[in-house]
């Protein structure tokens, strides 16, 4: 229950504040029941950046479970602020962000790149939002480039996993297994078609690519892949004071070519998460009309600000691999399925959004639980990754509408896919150079790109001579 009650078919009530709507839960919005117990469970997810943090910047584990506090109060943001959206990275930039600190050594080096291009990110966000230019900036840019990048970053964050060396090398059972459990139940057509006729298919369903991971956590720790958790029991004490020492306030502030290096990937990491975005109110337009009760106010805006707080913050205070997106798809996708249902169901799409990551906060704080998945973090990010390879080359393919813009599109993806740190400036000078020289039919002046298929419906008719 809350306190105060909505209107029906009004917004969501709440406290304006600027370009922001206060929510409070309780207040606001009522507690989700089903929200919470999947924040107990899916909140490690969260903790699966803490083997990034160990291996791209050197920061010790009890610092890095303090990184995951920090993130995890960032987390609540959206909902509190007035964003109908679940957020989390921005998964699909991640195998790029890695690329990128692939040049820094791990310690002061690669904190201070990772502050630059946080930062730089953050700028993006806010100047685009303060200024309502968000969407027009993405307009511009060539959908091959796009497309490209997002399907790089997919390639990317697969080879990584898969190459010799990688995760599968000493873990592929439960890898594989996993990832094709995970796949099966978020993208199979048969699977979709059971959870039609079966209850219980739809309850696992709903639990999006959880059941996936505590399978292969649990084939792990079977056939000894991942040793036994060693359960704690009492709160987490993470160590801020120890934090405090990897921070830029202490390792120094960034130079002036780190900060012009980072800004490919900075640019790159915006478009990824402008697509996480659009996909995102995609998915809440989709359900809207399901429910009259609710005025939902979709305000790219106010993303793009939230965002830019997010990262901000981070920057400073706990530098994120996976950067702050506005969309974590799986858990987003879940609470909108159950939003569709009804206002019995989730009473608000804030209350649903809301109280699963004020959830996901809490686990944090709860040892046993983040002992337990302590041995096993590495098959989450690894399965995170893999699942964000398929979305991110299917959406990618999807965008494309000729044969001209899926090969200038397939060369940006090869080239941003590169074990290169200089690899996604040659991914957006490659992809400017072939747009202009092959893609466009003018090299000067706007034009209208067509799909083959209306390319072939408005060609004139070849005339035959007969001999």
């Amino acid at each position: 229950m809350q306190v105060i009650k909505r209107v029906e078919g009004g917004e969501q009530p709440h406290w304006p504040l600027g370009p922001f709507q206060i929510r409070l839960p309780f207040v606001h919005y009522r507690w989700e029941m089903a929200e919470m117990i999947q924040g107990m469970i899916m909140f490690v997810v969260g903790l699966a950046m803490i083997p990034l943090l160990e291996s791209t910047l050197g920061i010790p584990y009890e610092a890095a479970l303090a990184f995951t506090f920090i993130a995890g109060i960032l987390y609540t943001l959206p909902a509190l602020l007035g964003v109908p959206l679940v957020p989390g990275w921005i998964t699909p930039a991640i195998p790029v962000v890695l690329v990128y600190l692939k040049g820094f050594e791990p310690g002061p080096e690669a904190i201070q790149a990772l502050f630059a291009l946080q930062i730089e990110v953050a700028l993006i966000f806010f100047i685009l939002g303060a200024t309502r230019l968000g969407s027009k900036l993405v307009e511009i840019i060539p959908n091959s480039l796009k497309s490209g990048i997002i399907i790089g970053a997919g390639i990317a964050a697969l080879m990584g996993e898969l190459k010799v060396g990688g995760r599968i090398d000493g873990t592929p059972i439960s890898l594989i297994l996993g990832a094709f459990i995970s796949a099966y139940i978020l993208f199979s057509v048969s699977f979709k078609r059971l959870t039609e006729n079966h209850p219980i298919a739809r309850k696992i369903a709903n639990f999006g690519m959880v059941p996936g991971m505590i399978l292969a956590m649990i084939i792990g720790w079977i056939v000894g892949e991942y040793p036994l958790p060693e359960i704690e029991w009492g709160m987490t004490d993470p160590n801020f004071a120890l934090l405090s020492e990897y921070l830029v306030f202490n390792v120094g502030f960034p130079n002036l070519e780190t900060y012009l290096i980072a800004i490919p990937t900075a640019i790159i990491a915006y478009v990824i998460a402008f697509g996480d975005i659009v996909i995102g109110f995609t998915l809440v337009k989709r359900i809207d009309h399901l429910r009259t009760d609710e005025k939902i106010d979709m305000s790219v805006d106010r993303v793009h600000l939230v965002t830019a707080i997010r990262n901000f913050i981070h920057a400073l205070l706990a530098p994120w691999p996976g950067l702050a997106g506005p969309l974590w798809t799986a858990a987003h996708a879940t609470v909108a399925e159950r939003y569709a249902i009804g206002r019995k169901s989730m009473e608000s799409i804030y209350s649903g959004g809301g109280t699963f990551w004020i959830t996901g906060l809490i686990a944090l704080m709860i040892l046993p639980l983040v002992t337990l998945f302590k041995p096993v973090l590495p098959i989450a990010l690894s399965l995170t990754l893999i699942l964000t390879a398929y979305i991110c080359i299917m959406v990618g393919m999807e965008q494309l509408k000729t044969s001209v813009e899926r090969g200038v599109a397939g060369i940006v993806a090869v080239t941003l896919a590169m074990p290169d740190p200089k690899s996604t400036i040659f991914a957006v000078v490659v992809g400017l150079v072939l747009y202009f020289f092959i893609e466009k039919p003018r090299l000067l002046g706007k034009t209208e790109t067509k799909s083959d298929d209306e390319a072939a419906a408005v060609a004139p008719q070849a005339k035959v001579e007969t001999p």
